[in-house]
C-alpha cells in the first residue's frame, strides 16, 4: 500500500513540474514577458523610470545583497 502511495505521489509531482511558466524553458519567459511589457507600455500603465528612482533603485540594490560600494 505504502509504495502506490509514494508512486502516486511521484507521478503528481512529475505532472505539476511540467506546467505553469516557470516550468517553461527561458527564452518562451522572456517572450511573453515581452508581450506583456509592450502591451503594457501602449495601454499608458507602464512604469517609466527617470534618472533620479533608477539611480536610487542600483544602490538599494546593490546594498541588499551586501555589497559595500567604494
Amino acid at each position: 500500500m505504502e509504495e502506490v502511495r509514494t508512486q502516486n505521489i511521484e507521478i503528481s509531482a512529475k505532472r505539476k513540474a511540467n506546467r505553469g511558466f516557470a516550468a517553461m524553458d527561458s527564452e518562451r519567459q522572456k517572450e511573453i514577458a515581452r508581450k506583456g511589457g509592450r502591451a503594457a507600455h501602449e495601454q499608458g500603465v507602464a512604469h517609466e523610470w527617470n534618472s533620479d528612482e533608477a539611480r536610487l533603485a542600483g544602490k538599494k540594490g546593490g546594498q541588499s545583497r551586501g555589497n559595500k560600494l567604494p
